[in-house]
């Protein structure tokens, strides 16, 4: 395949909202996992979000990550941390703008904890694409039962 195919290569919608998911996570402060979020609604972009602290708050970049200090395992005492996951910050933003996201799609680089899960149910956010899995078994019967359709790309 020559470059210039590859240029005029259209992605499809899964492919472009992830993608643009992955461009959001490029901006996250933590120093464990970046992951980033973008919700859709009729093929628009509604909100985004990183994972990261909250807005004035000094970042894990600059006061180190408590969570690495305690050893704490991944899918773990989610309270223990002074960031936002991506789904968090994304449904805030909508909120923030007076955005609502019921019925919408959330592209995200990371499956949702169980936090994220219970938000994302009272949202109103009806399907979650997913890049790559999470250690958080009690996630993914949260989400099942309060039937979220979920999809691996």
């Amino acid at each position: 395949m020559n470059i210039q195919s590859t240029q005029n290569e259209r992605p499809d919608w899964d492919t472009y909202f992830m993608e643009i998911a992955l461009l959001v996570s490029k901006r996250s402060t933590c120093l464990r996992r970046k992951v980033g979020a973008v919700l859709v609604k009729e093929k628009r972009i509604l909100a985004t979000g990183y994972n990261g602290a909250p807005i004035g708050l000094a970042h894990c970049k600059e006061v180190g990550c408590i969570r690495e200090k305690l050893k704490i395992p991944s899918g773990e005492r989610h309270e223990l941390c002074r960031g936002l996951h991506a789904e968090q910050n994304a449904i805030l933003q909508a909120a923030y703008h007076g955005v609502s996201i019921k019925g919408s799609i959330l592209y995200i680089t990371c499956h949702p904890c169980s936090v994220c899960a219970k938000m994302i149910i009272n949202a109103g956010i009806e399907e979650i694409v997913i890049k790559e899995g999470y250690p958080d078994t009690m996630a993914e019967s949260i989400l099942k039962e309060g039937s979220v359709k979920i999809r691996y790309l």
